[in-house]
């Protein structure tokens, strides 16, 4: 595992009373949704029950079904679309999950991106002044327990992108197309947004297979160290008492 400067220092640890929350996010081809499966099914192997989360955290959203309505894919070119997501969905989220903690309850929720993306690819393509906001208050989102932050060389995603997949869309083309748009992305997402998380790893998921990725990030949760080379957060961090809880 490809792993770069921590972005941030802290420990795998969550919130008394609260489920463990895993973050996978990262640019568009990086391979989010693929690691999103192969974590869950390698803590399921494990014996820890877990699930793949996708939108808001919370476990009522009233304004989702209105955010769903707007082109995500357009976001970046697009300064009310990013106002709208980055404050009536992610804002208003962090404060709604506080009461409304996601479901199915039990199990560690593995969300398959967030709104630190929206927010670095409001800056990226604007920069707009919700998304400036988030940076400069990146605490009022919810935090994530362990947040992954993937990213792929120019040829990897270009490879991915070429392959096709079900859904392919112009911000897709464009973070493979404009490498100064992806690079800005990147700043703005690790050292904005991944500053608020206990702990971030920020990998390269062009070096390493999806299932090793789920694998060494099963042990980080489980164990609380990180495989030898590896630099995530603070080292060895004990392990997660929710997972004492759920094995």
């Amino acid at each position: 595992m490809n792993i770069s400067e921590p972005a941030s220092t802290g420990q795998v640890g969550r919130s008394r009373g609260r489920e463990l929350r895993v973050l996978v996010d990262g640019v568009d081809m990086a391979g989010k949704s693929t690691l999103v499966r192969a974590l869950v099914a390698e803590l399921e192997r494990r014996g820890v029950p877990a699930v793949r989360h996708r939108g808001m955290l919370a476990g009522l959203h009233p304004l989702q079904p209105l955010l769903r309505q707007l082109s995500s894919a357009r976001q970046p070119d697009s300064w009310w679309t990013t106002t709208a997501y980055v404050i009536g969905g992610f804002l208003l989220d962090g404060i709604l999950v506080r009461f409304l903690p996601p479901r199915p309850r039990g199990h560690v929720i593995v969300q398959d991106g967030y709104g630190d993306r929206t927010v670095a690819f409001g800056m990226a393509g604007g920069p707009y002044l919700a998304a400036a906001l988030a940076l400069r208050w990146p605490r009022a989102f919810a935090r994530f327990d362990l947040a992954i932050f993937l990213h792929a060389s120019p040829e990897a995603r270009a490879a991915r992108l070429a392959q096709g997949r079900e859904h392919i869309d112009v911000r897709d083309e464009r973070t493979v197309e404009d490498q100064a748009f992806t690079d800005r992305f990147h700043a703005f997402h690790v050292q904005g947004m991944g500053r608020r998380h206990n702990e971030l790893m920020v990998i390269d998921s062009s070096l390493r297979t999806p299932a090793d990725m789920a694998r060494e990030i099963a042990d980080r949760l489980l164990t609380g160290h990180a495989p030898p080379g590896v630099g995530a957060g603070r080292a060895d961090t004990p392990p997660h008492p929710a997972l004492k809880e759920l094995t």
